[in-house]
């Protein structure tokens, strides 16, 4: 058995019928050309395959919850439980797939069994008259189990690199040239004297950087917990969720990097905050204050993929400002400052700093004590993906996007993931709470365009 860590706990502390605590991923593949046509039975291969399969499921798809203290492995495992096979009717555009998803991705998983599910889902309409037929799987995993980096290196585990190679393993049972790998990478137990003196050691560098905060605090580039504005995003939320996604060209993003002499990530708060700006707007309810942005950051510095290993940073969008470079500039600034806090600390005391700044927000969360005062108001996550094509025995993945969790006072979630040369946009939101979410993709689209004007005009010379 392997104990669970205090984020898995908070995880699993935070759910209820109306906050799912799980993520999810949404592959779109296209039919290969071997496979095209009406008669076409790829698919149904695809889905006999994962259903007859004899080979148990590997880490972390094997993991049951034991007491809520403990992860043990599951001694039985039932397929008709975790599989679906869903045909939409044909042909099904990009919108009803979303719907689908959007109502399974506000089911709950059950906790007696291992918390994941796989959908794959056929009927979807090509993207263009000459394109091929698509199709997609629908994966949900407890955050508990995974973050949103580890739960992008099992996807990339459990598909291929090569179009020609055939792939008899399930997607929860991990290819056979990764599973020793895969096991090698279970966090190993460690002895609680160890554990006490690494704890211990955090004390001074954790008390020195709060220290620090209070003396900043004020600072245009300090971002406190108490910072962020009452809005419309922060209503209490139902279990009704709306997805939107749209995929982008990251190059786009990364010439816009460089002519403003700040990181992808920087560019990608900006346009979100340019677009959250003009989406408040037309809803008349815009704070006069900047909204706050929860920026999950990494901590993972080995290839696992499994657990949480993240701490977050707040980043302010500067969403009262009218003028897009301005807010590119505040966002830059409050983001390299908490980076720079970030690496002063090590892994561990970045974690225990994390838990003491932000903790009052987290007993909010859980107690719901302040339902009209949050630390933030939406996450913005960036999740890296594969930069090489990845294939499903053949079936080229075209666009991943990586749903997210939501929780009472936080009615959108933004997250995206890189692949190939695309960024995918996938919006969690409560439909309850947040009218016309899928606006959200075409003011995206917009302040992209925003933003590559200003850096045209900067590289031009006609802008300071």
């Amino acid at each position: 058995m392997r104990l669970l860590t205090a984020v898995d706990q908070l995880f699993l502390l935070l759910e209820s019928r109306k906050q799912p605590m799980h993520v999810g991923g949404l592959f779109l593949f296209e039919l290969p050309a071997d496979a095209q046509g009406e008669d076409s039975d790829f698919v149904y291969q695809l889905v006999q395959q994962m259903q007859t399969s004899k080979v148990p499921p590997s880490f972390p798809f094997n993991q049951v919850l034991e007491h809520l203290l403990f992860w043990k492995q599951d001694e039985d495992f039932d397929i008709e439980h975790h599989f679906r096979h869903v045909a939409l009717p044909r042909p099904a555009r990009v919108r009803e797939l979303l719907m689908y998803v959007s109502k399974e991705h506000g089911r709950l998983l059950d906790r007696a069994m291992p918390l994941w599910e796989c959908h794959v889902i056929e009927g979807i309409a090509p993207e263009t008259e000459s394109s091929p037929e698509r199709f997609a799987l629908y994966f949900k995993i407890h955050h508990s189990l995974v973050d949103g980096i580890a739960a992008m290196r099992l996807v990339q585990k459990s598909l291929s690199q090569s179009a020609n190679e055939p792939m008899t393993l399930p997607v929860w049972s991990l290819m056979a040239r990764h599973r020793t790998r895969i096991d090698a990478i279970i966090p190993a137990d460690r002895s609680i004297r160890r554990i006490i003196k690494e704890q211990l050691s955090t004390i001074k560098p954790v008390f020195t950087e709060l220290i620090d905060n209070i003396k900043h605090h004020g600072d245009e580039d300090y971002v406190g917990t108490f910072d962020a504005p009452m809005s419309i995003l922060n209503r209490r939320i139902s279990a009704s969720r709306r997805i939107a996604a749209q995929s982008y060209d990251l190059s786009r993003f990364r010439s816009i990097a460089d002519n403003l002499n700040v990181s992808m990530n920087d560019v990608v708060l900006a346009v979100c905050s340019g677009a959250m700006r003009n989406y408040l707007l037309t809803l008349d309810a815009l704070p006069s204050k900047p909204l706050i942005a929860f920026v999950p950051i990494s901590l993972r510095n080995d290839n696992s993929a499994t657990g949480n290993q993240l701490s977050f940073l707040l980043a302010n969008l500067g969403t009262h400002l009218n003028d897009p470079m301005h807010r590119v500039n505040i966002i830059h600034s409050t983001m390299s400052s908490g980076k720079r806090r970030f690496r002063r600390m090590n892994q561990a005391q970045v974690i225990n700093y994390s838990a003491i700044a932000y903790a009052w927000e987290g007993i909010n969360v859980l107690t719901g004590l302040f339902p009209k005062k949050q630390a933030f108001n939406l996450i913005i996550s960036n999740v890296p993906g594969a930069k090489k094509p990845l294939y499903w025995n053949g079936a080229p993945l075209k666009a991943l996007y990586p749903a997210s969790i939501l929780v009472d006072g936080q009615a959108m979630n933004i997250t995206l993931a890189t692949y190939l040369d695309k960024i995918e946009f996938c919006i969690t939101a409560c439909s309850k709470a947040l009218p016309h979410v899928q606006d959200m993709l075409e003011l995206i689209e917009a302040e992209i365009g925003v933003l590559e004007n200003i850096s045209e005009e900067k590289t031009l010379g006609l802008r300071e």
